[in-house]
């Protein structure tokens, strides 16, 4: 258990070009937490998601993945090492980041890095992720570089997914990482 906040930012934008109770309202699923407010070493876990037949053929036609593991039943059954259709990895890595991520007005996403497809994912299986604020550091004169991982997981805790997300984050007040930055 950590000692972490849910969440951080949840102040909202206010923009102009909507009638101002609107405008006044706070933004769902939206932050605005700056680079000093995020907690190296919070956690957070999301809600599951069942991997269905529709979406998985939504997702493929999206993006011209038309592979048989994917796509193709008969082959899957009956050629296939698994015995029947595949999750795309891509879709896995999507909706998994999906569940966890947050809208900050403030981050912008660098990368990422060490991207594993550790387990199959299937058609009717129910996935849930783990996100782990790592580390951050000054990088930039207005942004600092934040890592988190992810970790995807079907059914009752099989990991099927692992990678870390590269993200710079607007510093709240660029003056106190003057000379602490590497670029």
């Amino acid at each position: 258990m950590n000692d972490f906040a849910p969440t951080v930012g949840v102040a909202s934008t206010h923009p102009k070009n909507m009638p101002g109770d609107h405008a006044a309202l706070p933004v769902w699923n939206a932050e605005n937490w700056f680079y000093e407010d995020w907690p190296v070493g919070q956690k957070i876990r999301s809600l599951r998601r069942t991997m269905a037949e529709g979406d998985s053929h939504l997702f493929n036609t999206l993006v011209l993945d038309i592979h048989p593991y994917v796509q193709d039943q008969m082959f899957a059954e009956n050629e296939g090492i698994f015995g029947k259709r595949l999750i795309a990895g891509a879709f896995v890595f999507s909706a998994g980041l999906g569940l966890v991520a947050t809208n900050c007005v403030n981050a912008f996403s660098y990368g990422y890095d060490k991207l594993r497809f550790i387990k199959p994912v299937f058609i009717g299986d129910t996935i849930y992720s783990i996100r782990s604020n790592l580390d951050k550091k000054p990088r930039y004169k207005e942004m600092g570089l934040i890592r988190a991982s992810y970790e995807v997981f079907k059914g009752e805790g099989e990991l099927v997914l692992y990678c870390e997300h590269l993200q710079t984050v607007k510093y709240r007040n660029p003056a106190d990482f003057v000379g602490k930055t590497e670029k």
